[in-house]
């Protein structure tokens, strides 16, 4: 009896071989672990899995929950994880990093126009006012890079406060207990602090528009040898974000759950994103697009913080795999 293992074979060398096929041996559909932390922006794979999106393109997402984002950038430098959804500066870190698995950018997940925040305490009036005050980032690059950009523009630097690094979950009740004056924060997180009515907001990501984009990166070992998975991934994040156009409400209420969040805080959190359609991704990830001249800017600030050597690579970009979800089935 000829092995389900040797059909596929005989059905991979042309499509109009499938008849051969008998129904007990049928094709099995590729799985694929996706970590997802909290940002409405990661959300979208998570909701493909909750609706059915995957399976009907051959793909079985398996969502990988995480605390944070920064939980996933360490799962990611151990070795744990062979994708993850980021911002350009933490993929700049991570090349920094560990060289041997700089990870390739496929996907713009999101741009950042006010999600990013500087938070601080209602007994602060202004950002030049944090002079000699402390303030709450995260242990990845990406806190530093917004409390630097804030500072920056006021005429301020790092010298001028003291930084403790403080879990994201644990931010919202420092700022409540006056632990610290400020903190460099992000949805969900920032809504979680707005509840003790103690906080306000005086800088974001819209002041600084084309600097945090918010990616899908790939180990490369990885993607050659599972590019058709991550083709499919993107095929299936397109479809969930527009099964959330046509239907906001359900998607809303599906991923502002598993962020404990109202959908209307999960609504008003994502007023803070601007998503790309996989049509204008192909040149945003050419090799001199919007995403390469980001990652190289972002690269220059990192250095001027002292984050990353000056010989340290750039995330590389590939669009390929855009165009490829792109293709019809």
């Amino acid at each position: 009896m000829v092995r389900c293992q040797t059909l596929r074979a005989v059905v991979a060398v042309g499509a109009g071989l499938l008849a051969l096929l008998p129904a007990s041996c049928q094709l099995q559909p590729l799985r694929l672990k996706v970590p997802i932390s909290n940002w409405p922006g990661y959300e979208y794979p998570y909701l493909a899995s909750k609706l059915g999106l995957d399976r009907p393109e051959g793909l079985v997402i398996e969502p990988a929950q995480f605390p944070d984002p920064q939980s996933i950038v360490h799962a990611y430098l151990r070795g744990e994880l062979p994708l993850a959804q980021l911002t350009t500066v933490e993929a700049v870190d991570l090349c920094a990093r560990i060289p041997k698995r700089c990870p390739v950018v496929v996907l713009v997940l999101d741009e950042s126009l006010g999600g990013d925040q500087l938070v601080v305490r209602n007994d602060v009036p202004s950002i030049k006012a944090l002079r000699g005050k402390t303030v709450a980032v995260t242990f990845s690059t990406l806190g530093p890079y917004v409390l630097h950009r804030a500072l920056q523009r006021k005429g301020l630097g790092f010298y001028d406060v003291t930084v403790r690094n403080i879990p994201l979950a644990q931010m919202p009740k420092a700022l409540a207990n006056g632990d610290v004056h400020a903190a460099a924060i992000f949805p969900p997180f920032s809504e979680y602090a707005q509840r003790h009515n103690q906080s306000r907001v005086l800088f974001d990501s819209r002041e600084i528009p084309g600097e945090i984009f918010d990616v899908l990166v790939v180990d490369p070992t990885y993607l050659r040898d599972h590019g058709r998975q991550v083709a499919l991934l993107i095929r299936v994040w397109q479809q969930a974000h527009g099964a959330a156009r046509k239907h906001p409400e359900q998607a809303a209420a599906i991923m502002a759950a598993r962020e404990r969040l109202s959908p209307a805080e999960f609504r008003q959190a994502e007023r803070g994103l601007r998503y790309f359609p996989l049509q204008q991704q192909q040149a945003m990830l050419s090799p001199g697009g919007a995403i390469a001249t980001n990652l190289r800017q972002v690269q220059q600030v990192q250095r001027e913080l002292g984050l990353s050597a000056p010989d340290a690579q750039i995330p590389p970009t590939a669009a390929a795999y855009v165009t490829e979800a792109l293709q019809s089935r």
